[in-house]
């Protein structure tokens, strides 16, 4: 198995917005897991394909993030037809070793274009090893089930999982979008080292019980869509603003009638930033450290620009009263819209 990735304590941040620098900052991921940039990094809104421009902007915004210390990097089987993993494994060529990779698996297509799961363990161990072998891998860092899938039993899927740790394919698991029940039993087959599911000012009902569980359990909670999708960036203020292609225009937050009211809240959030001298972004994920240092959040992009903006929230001090300000304007069902469609949403929270 590789040696542990080297941490780096001095790597420099500049903020565009104050023309300061920071220093990025690390969390353990769980009670024994990694240590991993406080921010880390997720899957760009925007597809991209082999061999164009896009890409280019994709590397870019890759090797910016690993020189401003950002060390974990998240994947998927399902993220652009398994591209992102292919993409994300030569953007990442020749620093292996510096890097945490995570990839997932079990969020499926069906024939007649709905979503589906599958955690059986014959499928555990081959989606793993095509992961692998995608990504030009020799061990995965985190492997996450990406849905339950309510036909099997969780213990049989993890079991199966942890397999692939005994036999040195994988350093440490995950869930994605499970219940706290769910994640109780799936953590008594086998210690669970995150849990990831979407978590921002924006959506805010893990709060209830599943962030209690991951405390309890010592399990780290990884925060993906931390930026609402980008909804809490202020650059979305119309649905104009979502290029026709783009799948958010498919989740009902981002639907005319409750655009509207999303937009009024993330008005009082970009308010709060200009007297920090930050951006809504920068607010928001300083929002979402402020809550446990078990969280990290991976916000997506293709941007390097935004990848020097998000990864300086690390050292925005916000104060007490404040980060209370945002939780209440912020409150749970404040926001108008649901994150997922119906038959969507099936699918999460089992």
């Amino acid at each position: 198995m590789r040696r542990t990735a080297t941490l780096a304590p001095h790597w420099k941040i500049w903020n565009p917005n104050t023309d300061e620098v920071h220093v990025m900052k690390y969390r353990r991921l769980g009670r024994n897991g990694p240590q991993v940039s406080t921010i880390s990094m997720g899957r760009g809104a925007t597809p991209v394909q082999f061999d164009t421009p896009l890409e280019a902007e994709f590397n870019a915004a890759i090797h910016r993030a690993l020189d401003l210390g950002v060390n974990f990097f998240d994947s998927s089987d399902a993220y652009w037809g398994t591209r992102h993993e292919v993409l994300l494994s030569r953007a990442l060529k020749g620093r292996r070793n510096d890097v945490f990779i995570a990839t997932k698996f079990g969020n499926i297509d069906l024939p007649d274009g709905r979503k589906g799961t599958n955690g059986r363990p014959e499928y555990v161990h081959q989606r793993c090893d095509d992961s692998l072998k995608r990504m030009g891998l020799d061990v995965i860092d985190i492997y996450f089930a990406h849905r339950v899938d309510p036909n099997v039993p969780i213990e049989d899927t993890v079991g199966a999982m942890s397999e692939l740790i005994s036999r040195g394919k994988v350093r440490f698991i995950g869930i994605c979008e499970a219940s706290a029940k769910t994640l109780r039993r799936a953590h008594a087959e086998h210690p669970l080292t995150a849990l990831q599911t979407e978590y921002s000012l924006w959506f805010r009902e893990s709060e209830k019980d599943i962030i209690p569980a991951c405390k309890e359990l010592g399990i780290g909670y990884i925060a993906y869509a931390p930026l609402g999708r980008g909804l809490l960036t202020g650059r979305i203020k119309a649905v104009e603003d979502i290029p026709e292609n783009d799948r958010r225009r498919h989740h009902p937050r981002f639907f005319e009638e409750n655009l509207a009211r999303n937009v009024q809240l993330v008005a009082e959030l970009e308010t709060m930033a200009r007297r920090y001298d930050a951006s809504p972004a920068q607010l928001a994920l300083a929002w979402i450290l402020a809550q446990w240092e078990g969280i990290v959040p991976i916000p997506g992009t293709n941007s390097a620009r935004n990848v020097e903006q998000n990864a300086a929230a690390v050292d925005l001090a916000v104060a007490a009263k404040d980060i209370a300000k945002l939780s209440e304007i912020f409150s749970i069902g404040a926001g108008s819209g649901e994150r997922y469609m119906p038959n969507v949403l099936k699918g999460v929270g089992i």
